[in-house]
């Protein structure tokens, strides 16, 4: 099942971006230049910046998620966003023992389809199992040969029979990461893969981590999201033709990050 974790993010972002942008348009100097900052005024620079186009001030603030539950598949299309890092659990050093797996809304809505899908996963699970132990064998031969000691012949052996034993395994295969985009990046990625034209699976994990962002800097992200928000749709023919619908459920979705924020900082100040 699909979980995204906020796990840190560049502190006070929007005043880290206010700031890089009154750097730019005022002769406040490096030590002066966080001055007079106030919530309505940052606010207000980060608003500008939108306005007039000026993108590279956000690339100051940077945020990283922790990811998990999504498939192989979804991992080639997020590491086409080059402008981000990314740590991505090894199926080489680890063993899918029973791998879990992402079921298709649309298969899992046929019975029979989704019977011949887990048929499927068994069945590679199976193979992996086997080629990882012939593959085993083979490898812990060579090494005792070597003169290596059985536990550490059977531990290397392991590990490179799982090398090439994860060819079997099927882009269903769940996976884990870490990663970190700056805020530049990440209205680039929302602008994609929000759209209803991108895949179901990555369209889930941008509208989490969008939702994520609007918490933690409202104002930095208010126009976050697929390109339909802030004009026409550049689809053309490919158009979904659902900008209403679209613009709604991204307008519904600030407001509940907004009561989020409101409930968080309400809950420090109780705390206080």
């Amino acid at each position: 099942m699909l979980k995204v974790t906020l796990l840190a993010h560049t502190p006070m972002p929007e005043r880290t971006v206010a700031a890089a942008a009154k750097l730019c348009y005022s002769p406040a100097s490096i030590d002066t230049v966080l001055e007079g900052l106030s919530e309505e005024k940052t606010a207000a620079f980060v608003d500008m910046l939108t306005e007039i186009g000026h993108e590279s001030p956000i690339e100051h603030a940077s945020f990283t998620f922790g990811i998990e539950g999504v498939s192989r598949s979804l991992l080639a299309q997020i590491t086409r966003h080059r402008i981000a890092s990314f740590s991505v659990q090894s199926q080489r050093y680890v063993r899918e023992g029973h791998f879990e797996f992402v079921l298709p809304p649309e298969i899992q809505a046929i019975p029979e389809a989704e019977e011949e899908y887990l048929r499927a996963m068994e069945e590679d699970q199976r193979h992996y199992e086997r080629l990882t132990e012939l593959l085993r064998e083979k490898h812990a031969a060579a090494f005792r040969a070597q003169g290596m000691e059985e536990k550490a012949a059977l531990r290397a052996a392991e590990k490179k029979a799982i090398e090439d034993a994860r060819f079997v395994l099927p882009n269903a295969c769940t996976t884990k990461m870490i990663v970190t985009m700056n805020a530049r990046s990440l209205h680039n990625f929302f602008a994609h893969r929000c759209c209803n034209r991108a895949q179901w699976e990555i369209r889930e994990l941008a509208d989490r981590m969008l939702a994520l962002c609007l918490e933690a800097a409202p104002s930095l992200f208010r126009k976050a999201g697929p390109s339909c928000l802030n004009g026409p749709c550049p689809e053309g023919k490919m158009s979904c033709r659902n900008a209403g619908e679209v613009r709604e459920k991204y307008r519904v979705m600030r407001e509940r990050a907004a009561r989020a924020a409101e409930g968080k900082t309400a809950e420090k100040t109780d705390n206080v």
